[in-house]
């Protein structure tokens, strides 16, 4: 096991950080604005996105997050978390710029893996291209969101067409996009796995409607958090089942142990942003003639930061080790561990930053308090963290199963 990022890792994280430092911090005020001002549903990107998305290709800095070698530069999991990490110290551009944003790059592995030869046409080639935006739809406002057995979505096939019918919110990112991909229920008396199936559906689609914004700490407006109603949406079975019928379960298990990983990725380069803010400030404010830097009590806010990122970074690189080397499903635990570690990591750092920053901290002066809006419903999004605990405890219970007596001594 070796951590050390490899040469071709080294060489893109120079060039990340030194584009990022001439066009992503520079800017990064006006495109969080561009988002909220001109994403409507004709408009996927503002025009300052696609200036800068169109560098970043150039400069070869796209679509780092496919591990395909056939798509994208087919780094490993462990070496796309250093560069994913960097993305994250400006929290919601520099992933938009890169084409590395959520929930795209989920969208684009599972069609990556699961598309038939004209779906990747239609869909992924316009994704990997960054003419297009797409959106997932799972979560749903009567059903319990970590359980996705539970669906209440129907899908019914009428001839050669699937019709939906149903309600779903927290579809991130719908505003612009051009295809949901939604979980429902296709089989409503298959065992619970075999209930649902992923569907493709075009945003024009008759019966596709956003039904509105959820607000997310207050912030409503950009591509956003959207409820939407499917209400007798048609598309054909051929062209739009996106894996098996039935497989729906097994396609957003092998879209969500990516994801939560590139989630965890992003949430130690906020940190990281955090800190360094905190340490800043920490020594440029003065209070009653010393240094905030002198107080003990923000040094020790400084050094448990610097100890919890650094844990937090190892446990992340050592899931996407076990990623690369075992798959999805045999790294579970791991990833698990992660998702329950990294987000309650990057919120403390935060806050901590937040106090020494004082009022100005929960102002908008700062990036601080956009970090923490913005990143709070991580700790719910991709499993609470309360059913990650369950998984990380019903593992640890099963290994000791075939013990029969408690040795104590």
């Amino acid at each position: 096991m070796d951590f050390e990022p490899t040469d071709r890792c080294k060489e893109l994280l120079e060039r990340l950080r030194a584009f990022m430092a001439e066009h992503v911090y520079p800017n990064e005020r006006e495109i969080e604005a561009a988002l909220d001002r001109e994403v409507d549903e004709q408009t996927a990107f503002p025009q300052i996105l696609v200036d800068l998305r169109a560098r970043a290709r150039d400069a070869g800095l796209w679509n780092l997050f496919l591990p395909h070698p056939d798509l994208g530069p087919g780094l490993t999991n462990l070496e796309y978390g250093v560069l994913c990490e960097e993305m994250g110290r400006a929290t919601i551009a520099a992933p938009y710029v890169f084409n590395c944003q959520p929930p795209d790059t989920g969208n684009m592995e599972i069609l990556a893996e699961h598309a038939t030869p004209l779906q990747r046409e239609r869909w992924l080639d316009p994704l990997l291209a960054g003419e297009i935006r797409s959106c997932y739809s799972m979560t749903e406002p009567d059903t319990a969101g970590s359980d996705p057995t539970g669906l209440a979505c129907r899908a019914v096939q009428d001839g050669e067409d699937w019709v939906i019918n149903g309600r779903k919110w927290w579809t991130t990112n719908a505003l612009g996009a051009s295809v949901a991909i939604v979980m429902a229920v296709s089989d409503p008396d298959a065992p619970k796995h075999g209930r649902a199936t992923m569907i493709l559906v075009p945003t024009d689609t008759p019966g596709f409607r956003l039904v509105r914004p959820l607000a997310n700490h207050g912030h409503t407006a950009g591509p956003g958090h959207w409820e939407v109603a499917y209400e007798d949406v048609r598309v054909p079975v051929e062209a739009s089942t996106l894996g098996p019928r039935g497989g729906g379960f097994k396609v957003a298990q092998d879209r969500l142990g990516p994801g939560r990983i590139h989630h965890c990725m992003r949430q130690i380069g906020v940190a990281e942003r955090a800190l360094e803010l905190m340490c800043g400030r920490a020594k440029a404010r003065e209070m009653f003639g010393t240094p905030l830097a002198d107080r003990q009590f923000v040094q020790d806010f400084i050094a448990t930061s610097r100890a919890e990122i650094d844990q937090a970074r190892l446990v992340t690189w050592y899931a996407a080790w076990k990623l690369d080397q075992v798959g999805n499903k045999l790294a579970r635990e791991e990833l698990s561990i992660t998702k329950l570690v990294v987000p309650t990591m990057m919120l403390n750092v935060v806050d901590r930053a937040i106090q020494v920053w004082g009022g100005a901290g929960v102002s908008e002066d700062t990036p601080l308090a956009g970090m923490y809006r913005y990143n709070r419903m991580i700790r719910i999004g991709d499993g609470a963290d309360e059913v990650h605990k369950q998984v990380i405890a019903r593992m640890e219970l099963a290994k000791n199963e075939a013990i029969d007596e408690m040795v104590v001594w």
